[in-house]
């Protein structure tokens, strides 16, 4: 078993087979209120069910505790982590299933327009004929079309999109720009040292 692995999930199930002993271990009261639901040996965790809050809470104190006795249980270091379930949270014992002959359904021919009863299709008919035509009021279309065009215009300055020339162009014209100023400060700066020695 140590040879191919199977020695922690063994040690595993043992912890989930002998949680009355391990449990008793650690407190007297621990067995009728606390279940090992499931061990994953992957990680290591031991996920126990309390059957109230106050058990929740007593398990959350003494995790150390009950990982040291559950691996002296089993002879092997398993079980490194502790989940406390909530109250009541175990999974149900799956029920079992009914057999497919038991819920076999009898096939119902399917039922369309074409194949539907002469009533039905008299009665769509006359409904077809008195129900209004859908028009569309030409002032409520005119509105949706203004407000329309005024949220692209107004989507259209938020975000303006720029092709990556024109990005490559604003960027050079505003270094120019920084050139141009920069030149302008320094002859200004020139002329008054010129006319300070004067």
């Amino acid at each position: 078993m140590a040879d191919r692995a199977w020695n922690v999930p063994a040690a595993g199930g043992s912890v989930l087979d002998r949680w009355p002993d391990i449990a008793a271990a650690v407190s007297s009261r621990l067995p009728e209120h606390v279940q090992a639901v499931a061990f994953h040996p992957e990680s290591g965790q031991l996920d126990l069910r309390p059957d109230s809050p106050a058990y929740a809470t007593q398990l959350r104190l003494i995790t150390a505790r009950i990982i040291t006795t559950a691996n002296e249980a089993v002879g092997i270091d398993t079980v490194r982590t502790v989940r406390v379930l909530a109250a009541g949270s175990a999974p149900a014992p799956r029920a079992a299933e009914p057999s497919p002959a038991a819920t076999a359904v009898p096939e119902a021919s399917v039922k369309t327009r074409d194949t539907a009863s002469l009533g039905y299709r008299q009665a769509l008919a006359a409904h077809q004929a008195a129900a209004p035509a859908r028009r569309v009021d030409p002032g409520i279309a005119e509105a949706v079309e203004r407000q329309t065009r005024a949220m692209r215009e107004l989507s259209r300055r938020a975000f303006p999109e720029q092709d990556p020339d024109g990005g490559a162009a604003l960027l050079e014209e505003t270094r120019t720009k920084g050139r141009r100023a920069a030149e302008a400060s320094h002859s200004r700066a020139l002329r008054r040292a010129q006319a300070e020695r004067a």
